[in-house]
Formats: structure tokens, C-alpha cells, sequence
């Protein structure tokens, strides 16, 4: 197990899916949860910012090759089956994203300015 990488990401919710988005996650699939365990993400958390629209996600990586990783999610038909679900509900902040499934990601990454335990 490689060192722990903690990462912050957002993405705009479309206004009109609030309540859907939030029911959807209320009942998450257990082969997603499954998967997000599988590919080595502990500790992940969805916040939302009711006055912007914005999701903001934050997680824990445990493993040691990240992009294999994703690359498993990826392959997953239930991730992609959620993704497409979900990113329905979104509009995406990465300048020529297409979808969670393909593109140069969905959810824009954040820089971690400062960190303490």
C-alpha cells in the first residue's frame, strides 16, 4: 500500500437536480460502493454548496497505482451505468469535458494549499 493521497474535487450541480441527486445518493448502489472500495478510495464525502451549486468531493487514495486504479472504475457497466446517471445532473468545470466515462475528467481537481492532522 502506497502512501495516502488525499484529493478535493468539484463540480456544478444543475439546480433542478438538487433532490434527485441527493435521493440518488441517499441509496447508492452497493457494486459502486464495492468498486470504490476495490480501487483503493477510503473516506470519501460529497458536500454540497446550496448557494453556488457546487459539489464539492474529497477522498482518501490508499493504493499505489492511481490511474490503474481509475482505469478499473472505468470498467465497471454499474459505474458507468451511475455515471451516466449522475453526470446528467452536473455540468462539468474541466475545459473539454465529456463525460465521467471519457475526456480529461469530470469533476476538476483541487489544489491542497495546507494540511494538518
Amino acid at each position: 500500500m502506497g502512501p495516502v493521497r488525499r484529493i478535493a474535487q468539484i463540480v456544478h450541480l444543475k439546480p433542478s437536480t438538487v433532490e434527485e441527486y441527493k435521493e440518488c445518493h441517499a441509496n447508492v448502489w452497493p457494486e459502486v460502493l464495492q468498486q470504490i472500495r476495490e480501487c483503493n478510495i477510503r473516506d470519501y464525502s460529497i458536500f454540497f454548496d446550496s448557494d453556488r451549486s457546487i459539489l464539492f468531493a474529497t477522498f482518501k487514495y490508499v493504493g499505489d497505482d492511481f490511474e490503474a486504479d481509475m482505469r478499473r472504475m472505468k470498467e465497471n457497466p454499474k459505474v458507468q451505468e451511475w455515471w451516466d446517471m449522475t453526470d446528467a445532473m452536473q455540468e462539468s468545470f474541466v475545459p473539454g469535458a465529456i463525460s465521467s466515462k471519457e475526456g480529461p475528467g469530470w469533476w476538476k481537481e483541487l489544489e491542497e494549499v495546507f494540511y494538518t492532522e
